[in-house]
C-alpha cells in the first residue's frame, strides 16, 4: 500500500517513522517570498519573531509570529549571513560584506567581536555558534569575497578558509580549525564535547572533539554530500533526539542519525540554504531557501542554539 504521506517527507531508513521526525505538518507554510537569497534564520522567542538575512539585497528581515507581517530589520546590514544568538539573548551576526562577527545590544547599537585575525582581514564570516562560556565560533570561508553579488570583491588577506574561536575574556580570536575547502555551518553536540562543521565545497561535515581549554582534535567526517546528486551541505541544527538536520541545497533538508546515517530528507521547493528551530515549543522549523522563508511544525523538538539556561531577552531595534 501506498504511503499517504505527502511528498514533504522522504524516510530513507526506518528511524525517521519511529523516531517521530514524519509527524508534523503535511506541508510547508510560505512566511514569505521575495528574496534574491535568504539565509541566517534566528528566533528571538521573547518577541516571537524570525529575524533573517537577505544576502544580495543588504538587509536584515523579521517576520511576526502573532501578525504574519514582515518588515526591514536592518537595512544597508553589511551584506549578513549567519545569525544566532548569545546565553544573553543578544543578536550574533556573521555580515560577510563587512568582514566581521558583531553583536546587537540590548538598545539597538552594534558592537564588533571580531574582524581580524593576526592583524589580516576576515574573509567573510558566515555562520557562528556560542559555548556555554560565552566564546564565540565562527565559520569564515571567501564566499562574499570572490564577487561584489553577496559582498565586496577582494583578495584574501589570510588566504585559507578556516574556523575561528572568540575569546569571551580577553576577545581574543584564535585559530582552531583549518583545511577546508569553505566552512560554512557550525554547531556544538548538546554535551557541547563536539563540534559539526559543515565544508560546502569538500561535500561533507566534519566532527570535531572540543577540548576543556578551547581547542580541536580528531576531526573526521560525519556525513558525505557526494553520493547525493544534488545535496551541498549549508548550516546545520540538532534536535532533542540527537538527530543532525542540515541545509542541503538542492536536495532539500537532510536528517542523520546520531551514527551519520541518513534516514530521512524533507523536499521543499527552493535551494535550502539555512534552517533553524522556534516557536513556543522549538517544533517549529524555519528554513531559508532561495527567494523564501518557509516553516512547518514537526514531530520533533529543536535544540536552543544557546543550550540550557539561556536567557532569551532581545530588544530589538529597527534600523
Amino acid at each position: 500500500m501506498a504511503s499517504e504521506r505527502p511528498a514533504l517527507y522522504e524516510m530513507l531508513d526506518d528511524r525517521f517513522r519511529t523516531g517521530r521526525c514524519m509527524n508534523g505538518d503535511d506541508g510547508l507554510e510560505v512566511l514569505y517570498t521575495g528574496c534574491r537569497w535568504a539565509e541566517g534564520p534566528v528566533y528571538l522567542p521573547a518577541w516571537k519573531q524570525v529575524i533573517w538575512s537577505d544576502i544580495p539585497n543588504d538587509r536584515m528581515l523579521r517576520w511576526d509570529e502573532e501578525t504574519g507581517a514582515v518588515s526591514v530589520f536592518r537595512r544597508g546590514a553589511g551584506h549578513t549571513n549567519g545569525n544566532t544568538l548569545d546565553r544573553q539573548g543578544r543578536l550574533i551576526t556573521c555580515e560577510q560584506g563587512n568582514r566581521r562577527v558583531t553583536r546587537t545590544e540590548y538598545d539597538g547599537t552594534v558592537t564588533v567581536l571580531a574582524d581580524r585575525w593576526q592583524g589580516k582581514r576576515l574573509n567573510s564570516p558566515n555562520d557562528a555558534v556560542v559555548k556555554s562560556d560565552g566564546s564565540v565560533w565562527f565559520s569564515d570561508p571567501d564566499f562574499g569575497i570572490t564577487s561584489d553579488y553577496e559582498g565586496y570583491r577582494a583578495e584574501s588577506e589570510i588566504g585559507a578558509n578556516n574556523v575561528y574561536r572568540i575569546d569571551p575574556g580577553s576577545g581574543e580570536v584564535r585559530l582552531v580549525a583549518d583545511c577546508f575547502a569553505a566552512p560554512n555551518g557550525l554547531v556544538f553536540s548538546a554535551d557541547e564535547r563536539q563540534l559539526f562543521v559543515s565544508d560546502t565545497r569538500a561535500g561533507h561535515i566534519r566532527v570535531f572533539n572540543v577540548r576543556d581549554n578551547g581547542t580541536l582534535s580528531d576531526g573526521r567526517i560525519f556525513a558525505d554530500a557526494t553520493c547525493r546528486k544534488n545535496a551541498r551541505f549549508d548550516n546545520l541544527r540538532f534536535d532533542d533526539g540527537g538527530r543532525l538536520w542540515v541545509a542541503a541545497m538542492d536536495d532539500g533538508v537532510h536528517c542523520y542519525d546520531p551514527d551519520g546515517t541518513l534516514i530521512g530528507r524533507l523536499h521543499i521547493p527552493e535551494a535550502v540554504a539555512n534552517i533553524s528551530w522556534g516557536g513556543a515549543k522549538r517544533n517549529r522549523l524555519f528554513i531559508a531557501a532561495q527567494t523564501s522563508l518557509y516553516s512547518l511544525i514537526t514531530g520533533v523538538t529543536g535544540t536552543h542554539p544557546t543550550g540550557p539556561g539561556h536567557r532569551p531577552w532581545f530588544s530589538p531595534k529597527s534600523g
